[in-house]
């Protein structure tokens, strides 16, 4: 097997790549992540997750590398890291009793081959209705503020949730392992 890297410095998608039990290295790509004028956000992660294992193919000429980009969509707008605790209490107000669809690209791209896989994995969170003293508890309590649509899935922003729908609870965290699974058993990767 190729060693595997991946192109990312999130600690979310370290855990989430451990969770396969296969030796692993990081390396975070220097991209320009810009949005194109009118590209779908589907088309804009799928480009940012391929573009960043490609941006580290150079140095690493015989690996397997990771990419992966998230944007959170709610109505037609992309919501991305709110930052500060004044612009997440603004998108968790937007989303209260609303739908946010995570739109989560991944890239597997065999270095040695040229071969690259890509996909947009998508994942829908339907918030329950949220008061602003509740989002203000949430935001002290967890401070989500590098977190695409401001809560974390995997900790007390479930408690904002009124139900989820997708394929791959993973894609919601940043990395869709189910279909990163996929990916690696057509480079002849054994998991487990």
């Amino acid at each position: 097997m190729l060693p595997l890297l991946l192109a990312s410095s999130s600690a979310y998608r370290r855990e989430l790549l451990a969770r396969l039990q296969l030796p692993f290295i990081c390396s975070s790509p220097d991209i320009d992540e810009s949005r194109r004028p009118d590209e779908p956000a589907i088309e804009l992660v799928k480009r940012l997750a391929r573009k960043k294992a490609q941006a580290l193919a150079g140095s690493h000429p015989a690996h397997l590398i990771i990419g992966s980009d998230q944007v959170a969509v709610l109505g037609e707008r992309i919501i991305g890291k709110p930052h500060t605790f004044e612009k997440a209490r603004e998108q968790l107000l937007a989303s209260s009793g609303a739908s946010v669809t995570f739109l989560t690209g991944v890239a597997l791209l065999n270095s040695q081959t040229g071969h690259c896989q890509v996909d947009c994995v998508p994942f829908t969170v339907h918030m329950r209705t949220l008061d602003t003293a509740r989002i203000e508890r949430y935001l002290l309590a967890e401070q989500p503020y590098d977190c695409a649509g401001s809560f974390k899935a995997e900790g007390l922003g479930v408690s904002l949730f009124q139900r989820t729908e997708g394929a791959d609870a993973t894609s919601l965290i940043g990395l869709p392992l189910i279909r990163l699974i996929d990916m690696l058993l057509v480079e002849g990767v054994a998991i487990p």
